[in-house]
């Protein structure tokens, strides 16, 4: 249980306790909520925290309760003792990958965008698998996605997709997806039935929450509002509430087109410039810190992070850590968390 120990060290448990009798106090007082956005972000945070040190606390009494049984030292108990190891085993390594999620930023919200990229119709269709991927992988962790942006393929999949993904360390966890995916496969669009790669680029942004202050000056930015593109018939809209943000000091270019409503679609293309600029500003800061570090790396578009071969064998890797599977199927279907636990434990030791 020594390892067990040293986690409850590294989080604090009494501090974080602290915190949340103070953030009591305040919810008491009336005044509070004539600031409803101060109010609401408070009780987040409070909710937030007793989840945290919830989880902890019940690990501590499963421990406390296993070591009783231990002591009873009976052979009769010794495959519910194992049971109960393996239970605690899961519960340390869980409890364990929240200290992982140190960034400043990591315990808020995410967009999550994918972009299809050069290979056509395979490209497009790939993208639209990291995107059944991502959203079963949401859904499993009891996230909310919203589809901000979507422009479909001609043929078939998508040419690009952006999804708000709301819930407690949703940026921490998709951090690591960021970078190019390549697949390797038969290509089901090729009438010879060769074997074709096929890549796509993710993007994973911080969502900007009310205490980051990111300022966007009108004037700064040019709107242009045209029909949303669709695959025809009735799909396609017939009035431009499609919105189209310049950034102009950046050159940043942002489009959302998923809702009827163009003020809808300003709102969200807006949303998703102002976690793009926030992801420069946190970079900026990042390069400098590394910089002085003397480890600072330019990320290209030629970089891929994961490879996922279907065919002439089955097998999914991390080229960052060196992680694999076998079961490429299961990892499709939004089985990823494998892969996220070893780049946060692989990027916390370095």
């Amino acid at each position: 249980m020594k390892k067990s120990r040293s986690s409850w060290c590294i989080f604090d448990l009494s501090k974080k306790e602290v915190e949340i009798i103070k953030l009591e106090r305040e919810s008491e007082n009336p005044a509070l909520w004539e600031d409803r956005d101060r109010a609401q972000k408070m009780m987040k945070q409070l909710s937030n925290l007793r989840d945290e040190v919830n989880a902890w606390r019940t690990l501590q009494q499963h421990v406390q309760e296993t070591l009783e049984l231990a002591e009873l030292e009976d052979d009769g108990l010794q495959a519910e003792l194992d049971q109960e190891l393996a239970g605690i085993e899961k519960e340390v390594a869980q409890c364990e990958l929240t200290t992982l999620l140190s960034g400043p930023l990591d315990h808020g919200n995410a967009l999550l965008a994918i972009h299809s990229g050069a290979g056509g119709t395979d490209s497009q269709d790939w993208a639209a698998m990291l995107e059944r991927m991502y959203l079963r992988w949401i859904e499993r962790r009891g996230f909310e996605a919203e589809v901000l942006d979507l422009t479909e393929g001609e043929e078939a999949g998508i040419k690009s997709i952006t999804i708000a993904v709301s819930g407690v360390n949703a940026f921490g966890y998709l951090r690591p997806e960021k970078g190019v995916h390549r697949l390797v496969r038969l290509s089901p669009f090729d009438s010879a039935h060769r074997r074709h790669t096929s890549f796509a680029m993710v993007e994973v942004l911080p969502e900007v929450s009310d205490d980051q202050t990111i300022v966007i000056s009108p004037e700064d930015v040019r709107i242009d509002v045209f029909r949303s593109s669709g695959a025809g018939g009735q799909n396609v809209q017939k009035n431009a509430t499609a919105v189209r943000l310049t950034h102009i000091p950046t050159g940043l270019v942002v489009t959302c087109q998923n809702e009827r409503s163009q003020i809808q679609n300003r709102e969200n293309a807006m949303r998703v410039l102002k976690a793009r600029l926030l992801e420069i500003k946190q970079a900026e800061q990042d390069k400098a810190l590394s910089e002085l570090k003397g480890d600072y790396v330019k990320v290209e578009w030629g970089s891929q992070i994961r490879s996922y071969v279907l065919h002439p064998y089955q097998m999914v890797k991390d080229h960052r850590t060196d992680f694999e599977v076998g079961n490429a199927q299961a990892v499709l279907e939004g089985d990823i968390d494998a892969f996220i636990e070893a780049y946060l434990r692989s990027n916390h030791n370095n």
